[in-house]
């Protein structure tokens, strides 16, 4: 049997994608190396655009565990100075706490409703493909076989095996010179602060979660996922001689704890919970040469690599998913337009060339030494500016993406509002109508799209912020006009011919 379409890799960027072919009525296929979902603490949860993009998808109620729309938080930080979102007047720094192995289990729980296969202890060996077809070569726990797909997608990870298979270059730098340590751990009163989630730490007064202290010999973070349960995180501005570890003993981290604050800070493990103690020295930034050969593509990891300051893995990866999932449908599906699939690194590819500029040089201003004291000094002054906050909270949430003409209607490429609809059928938003995953286009004049009618779901209301606006299943406005003059066209170039 040929399978639509392979995913290699099942944390949150491959089950996320086997949703959105799912939902669009292609049959994936979901290969897991892991044959245990691993317990190691990872991402600890999602930051900027993503968080409304599954909100889209009627995913923010499920992972978050209540029914009200996705919130943005008051303050953030860009490498260690402080973001005062409270004074946007339309804040984009979006976030929804969850630690990656329930975000993993959530989004196969919601896989399976839909009828995706998963598999586990599945692992790629090799590939090959032809104009028609990628075959890939498996070993799972009864041995050997070899599959079919009409494409495949790699998701696993920044040591990816497709990305190895199909001989695609990863550039980019490796920074050693810093080490970092962390581990899930409970801190007890007095340091931690009852109802608060601050710690009082002598000789430094009061740190608050999701913050970054900068010291002379490091930088230390943490944030809270239950009273009493915390994810401690110390990085030292030196090399280590130790290899990478997900197994180090508590006392290192107290020991690396207390050279960066220069104060103890009592820690121990809670019996039941995987403290995840791990090391790893420096950070790697890269990205592949390609996103697509051929019938296969990269996603996530596999495509990018970069610092997890700031938290934005997760939103760009998913990202990437929800931007590929329904052109493949497309074309798995028969309408996908010429050129389409190419559409996806051509857009994606200068999103991820941003994450990791804004990264490194968040690391970089973490950094020791006078010099790098000076610039947070300046650039703390240039933050008191509201457009300067806008900017890097725009760039660091995802939402200064544009695709496409810069010159078109002023919404065209752009996230479209999640507005207040008024319509025949009742008040509904515009999250909701993408629920399904379709494209979606929103109309003062009933009629417009009749003859995309089985493909495209058209909404009359006289809130449509412009005469025509059409949504592509991503969320990201295809084409806007103040008359439909243009409309067809554009029906046409991203969705196909009708019939």
């Amino acid at each position: 049997m040929t399978h639509d379409v392979v995913i290699i890799g099942g944390g949150p960027n491959g089950l996320l994608l086997s949703c959105e072919l799912a939902l669009a009525g292609v049959r994936p296929l979901v290969l897991e190396r892991l044959a245990e979902r691993a317990t190691t603490p990872k991402a600890n949860g999602l930051v900027g655009r993503v968080v409304q993009a599954l909100d889209r998808r009627g995913l923010h109620e499920r992972l978050s565990g209540g029914d009200g729309p996705p919130f943005a938080v008051p303050g953030f930080q860009f490498g260690a100075l402080p973001l005062e979102l409270s004074r946007l007047e339309d804040n984009p720094m979006f976030i929804l706490p969850i630690p990656q192995r329930r975000l993993e289990e959530l989004l196969e729980e919601r896989a399976l409703e839909l009828g995706v296969e998963i598999r586990r202890g599945h692992e790629l060996t090799a590939l090959s493909q032809t104009a028609d077809e990628v075959t890939a070569e498996i070993t799972g726990p009864e041995g050997g076989y070899e599959l079919t797909a009409r494409f495949l997608v790699g998701a696993d990870g920044g040591r990816s095996t497709v990305r190895k298979r199909l001989g695609i270059g990863f550039p980019g730098i490796t920074d050693r010179g810093f080490t970092s340590r962390q581990g899930q751990v409970a801190i007890d009163p007095p340091v931690a602060v009852p109802g608060t989630g601050e710690l009082e730490v002598p000789g430094l007064g009061r740190l608050r979660p999701a913050t970054f202290t900068r010291t002379e010999h490091g930088m230390f973070a943490y944030g809270m996922f239950q009273p009493g349960l915390y994810r401690v995180s110390a990085v030292e501005w030196s090399p280590s001689p130790l290899e990478d570890s997900t197994s180090m003993p508590l006392d290192e981290l107290r020991d690396a704890v207390r050279r960066v604050l220069g104060a103890d800070l009592p820690m121990r493990v809670v019996g039941g919970v995987d403290p995840g103690l791990r090391r790893s020295a420096g950070a790697n930034s890269r990205q592949a040469e390609r996103y697509r050969q051929g019938r296969a593509f990269l996603v996530g990891d596999a495509a990018h690599v970069h610092s997890g300051i700031g938290g934005p893995g997760l939103n760009l990866g998913m990202q990437d998913v929800l931007n590929l999932g329904w052109k493949l449908a497309g074309e798995i599906n028969g309408w996908a337009p010429e050129g389409l699939l190419d559409t996806y690194e051509s857009e994606r590819r200068p999103v991820g060339e941003r994450v990791i500029m804004h990264t490194r040089a968040q690391m970089a201003l973490t950094s020791p030494g006078e010099g790098i004291t000076a610039l947070r000094a300046l650039l703390g002054e240039l933050l008191t500016d509201p457009a300067n906050i806008r900017h890097i909270a725009e760039l660091m949430s995802g939402a200064d993406v544009r695709y496409g003409d810069g010159d078109a209607h002023s919404m065209t490429g752009r996230w479209m509002p999640d507005l207040t609809l008024h319509t025949e059928s009742g008040t509904t938003r515009v999250a909701r109508l993408l629920r399904d995953a379709r494209p979606l286009l929103l109309t003062r004049t009933n009629g417009a799209a009749k003859a995309w009618a089985g493909r495209v779901e058209e909404v009359t209301t006289p809130d449509a912020p412009a005469e025509a606006v059409l949504i592509r299943p991503d969320g990201y406005v295809a084409w806007a006009g103040e008359d439909t003059d243009g409309l067809e066209e554009a029906l046409r170039t991203w969705f196909g011919t009708p019939g």
